[in-house]
């Protein structure tokens, strides 16, 4: 019997936004009320700098709020760098780790994304973990072990608590690049991962796995109609209030 889980739209706002055109766009998704419902979860994943006038916005709201990304460390000489902490003190639920951006153009390691889902863990923050692979590794047929190993380091991390996080399948070729998986192609990914979740945290048919890359209106329904799909990431179309009303609507 196919478990029954929660869906979760996230919307992740990347390098993008004002204080003008982010009131407008919260306003816009209050207004049509996307369907924060008993089937679906909606939230937003913003720049730090907006994170105050997010959360004032939000607060009260169905629609929760997140970072994109937080440091491994506590406190400290890391100039530049936010701690869950102070991400918690604005209320967020959610921040993003291991973003394929973050991996390549930070060069940041398993390992490292593996310590900042801890981070976020520690202070009730829940971590949304991105795996992925590249054009180069679908085609040489290691999606598999190349999603495996980066999903392993942070079960291996994170142990026991493993079973609080949220998984992101984003594979990299269709991150803003306008093509996406099937519908099958990424069912087939999110039940190699789910089937890892399981055998080492015993919780895989609860875990929320959430599918990103250039989803759409148009495909959402499709993808979310997928045994072991349980919502989206979502980059470009989170900006666009009619594009995001949709595919949370093909969510709940």
């Amino acid at each position: 019997m196919r478990a029954v889980r929660h869906k979760l739209v996230v919307g992740n706002w990347k390098m993008h936004g004002s204080r003008a055109s982010n009131a407008d766009l919260l306003s816009a998704l209050l207004a049509a009320q996307p369907p924060v419902t008993d089937d679906a979860d909606v939230a937003v994943c913003v720049p730090a700098v907006y994170l105050q006038d997010v959360s004032a916005r939000l607060r009260g709201s169905a629609i929760a709020w997140g970072a994109q990304d937080v440091s491994a460390h506590d406190q400290g000489a890391y100039t530049g760098e936010i701690s869950a902490a102070m991400l918690a003190e604005f209320g967020c639920r959610y921040t993003i780790v291991g973003h394929s951006e973050r991996r390549t153009q930070h060069r940041e390691s398993d390992e490292l994304v593996a310590q900042k889902a801890q981070a976020a863990l520690a202070q009730g923050i829940t971590p949304i973990v991105c795996v992925g692979e590249s054009l180069a590794e679908r085609e040489a047929g290691q999606t598999e072990v190349v999603v495996k190993r980066q999903l392993s380091a942070v079960i291996h991390r994170l142990a026991h608590c493993a079973a609080e996080m949220v998984v992101a399948y984003e594979p990299v070729w269709a991150i803003g690049t306008g093509r996406n998986a099937t519908s099958e192609q990424a069912q087939g990914v999110h039940a190699v991962l789910r089937a890892q979740l399981h055998a080492a945290t015993g919780h895989g048919a609860t875990l929320k796995i959430l599918y990103g890359g250039s989803v759409k209106g148009s495909n959402a329904a499709a993808l979310f109609a997928q045994p072991d799909i349980d919502g989206g990431l979502i980059g470009g179309a989170s900006l666009n209030a009619a594009d995001f009303v949709a595919i949370c609507r093909a969510a709940g």
